[in-house]
């Protein structure tokens, strides 16, 4: 039977064509596909984490009502980067050729495979931390490095197989069935042992601006922009594909941010594992949630791996998974989570305006064209100057500059470098200042795509127009 379905697994696994236009054979997924994949995909227990850091900052209402226009924001940029990978068929980094070159790709390219393997770590920890209670729990044996060397090594066999694979054999036969009847569980246990009603007319200790927690509500759907591509252009049309993942992932970020925030105020209790397993059938529902958790450590190695082969596109994508499996692993035996609220609105800093880049390029200046066979030429209208489009770039920093003046990172000496970096521009940059209640988000966005386009409108030419798609 195993023999069976390995043998299975591989007929149904896509070829490795890399960097280069999914084939139209292999383009057939809808909208109930990209529904299951990332409704699953913004489901897990780090999403739950991201949850708690909302409250006791804001009062549940106030933290709801962020939960919701976060999503709605996030989701919107989300979706429509998807929508360039589903017109295109090539995968997220190589999408970023266009706007800033051949070369200029590869700055994205680096940073997205450092963010990857992070969140890989970081699902690869969670996943052996939570695993590890149960067995210790329920069996007394207690092993991390155990769970951390089999959830890496399932997950790293998941990339191997590709989308495909995971959507049709993994995710809409088993994963996403399990953990909506798990969160229905959850929620219904909240409900019915905890006075809601009374929670929502509390307010928060103010410590948290509505609109700060607002941008690290919408970090969580920004986290994806850099790998949306790599699954959206699988798809059969774009209109479904948008929709599947708009309302797919917005369903799943609402219902766990939720979660969340409502353990935090009703078990009066950040510490999420101990917490789950000490509801009645908890230890069940923190299992189940676990044969989810894995579709998202999938991701990450999978889309680490096509961003690597953006620069390196000889290199075989299988040996790559491998190479980063065996990476998140590592790091997951010796994570530090407590800088995980920084960490992710350095993601929002560096991502949303990027896409505020492609989006200019490719709805505006471009107008939903791409040339594709120009995205692999050295000597095409994408090489620019060295292959890299200077103008892209710097409206890219311009938009990170001002994420950073609005909301700064809270790293240690991430300050100060950015100040020493300003001063070397002869820039002002005075990070005392903070304008938390504005949000960084969408200002970034909009800086970053206005700055490309004004630089664009002064060139004096349009860019040259692209033949039709192949």
């Amino acid at each position: 039977m195993a023999t069976q379905a390995l043998q299975r697994l591989r007929i149904q696994a896509p070829p490795e064509w890399g960097v280069e236009p999914v084939p139209a054979q292999h383009r057939y997924l809808g909208f109930l596909d990209y529904f299951a994949l990332w409704s699953s995909l913004g489901v897990g227990l780090l999403v739950l984490l991201a949850g708690t850091l909302l409250v006791p900052g804001l009062g549940l209402a106030h933290a709801l009502a962020a939960i919701l226009v976060g999503t709605v924001v996030g989701n919107l940029l989300l979706a429509l980067a998807g929508v360039v990978g589903s017109e295109t068929a090539v995968p997220t980094m190589v999408l970023l050729r266009p706007a800033l070159g051949i070369r200029g790709s590869y700055l994205p390219t680096l940073l997205n495979t450092v963010q990857l393997v992070g969140w890989g770590a970081f699902e690869v920890f969670i996943m052996s931390q939570a695993a590890n209670g149960i067995s210790t729990r329920l069996f007394a044996y207690d092993n991390v490095t155990l769970w951390v060397l089999v959830f890496a090594a399932f997950c790293t066999l998941l990339a191997i197989g590709g989308p495909l694979v995971v959507v049709r054999r993994w995710l809409e036969r088993f994963a996403i069935w399990l953990v909506y009847a798990t969160t229905i569980y959850l929620t219904w246990y909240l409900l019915t042992h905890h006075d809601i009603g009374g929670l929502l007319g509390r307010p928060g200790d103010g410590s948290l601006p509505f609109w700060l927690a607002v941008d690290l509500v919408v970090a969580m759907p920004v986290s994806w922009l850099p790998l949306v591509a790599d699954y959206n252009r699988f798809a059969r049309r774009s209109g479904p594909a948008f929709w599947g993942t708009f309302t797919g992932y917005l369903v799943a970020n609402v219902w766990f941010y939720g979660l969340g925030v409502l353990f935090v105020l009703t078990l009066k209790t950040t510490d999420l594992v101990p917490a789950i397993m000490g509801l009645a059938g908890g230890w069940l529902a923190l299992l189940l949630l676990l044969v989810d958790e894995t579709d998202n450590a999938f991701a990450n190695i999978y889309s680490t791996a096509v961003s690597i082969q953006n620069v390196f596109p000889r290199a075989r994508q299988r040996w790559l998974a491998v190479a980063v499996g065996a990476a998140c692993a590592l790091i997951a035996a010796n994570v530090n989570i407590v800088q995980y609220e920084s960490f992710l609105f350095l993601i929002g800093a560096f991502f949303v305006p990027l896409f505020g880049v492609l989006a200019a390029d490719y709805f505006v200046l471009r107008r939903r064209r791409y040339d594709l066979e120009a995205l692999y030429q050295s000597a095409g209208p994408y090489w620019y100057r060295g292959g890299v489009n200077w103008k892209a770039v710097v409206a890219w920093l311009a938009g990170f500059l001002a994420y950073q003046w609005i909301v700064p990172t809270e790293i240690p000496g991430w300050k100060g470098l950015l100040q020493g970096a300003a001063g070397l521009l002869a820039l002002p940059f005075p990070l005392s200042v903070r304008f938390p209640w504005l949000g960084a988000s969408l200002p970034s966005f909009v800086v970053a795509a206005a700055l490309y386009l004004l630089s664009a409108a002064l060139q004096g030419k349009a860019p040259r127009a692209a033949p039709a798609d192949r």
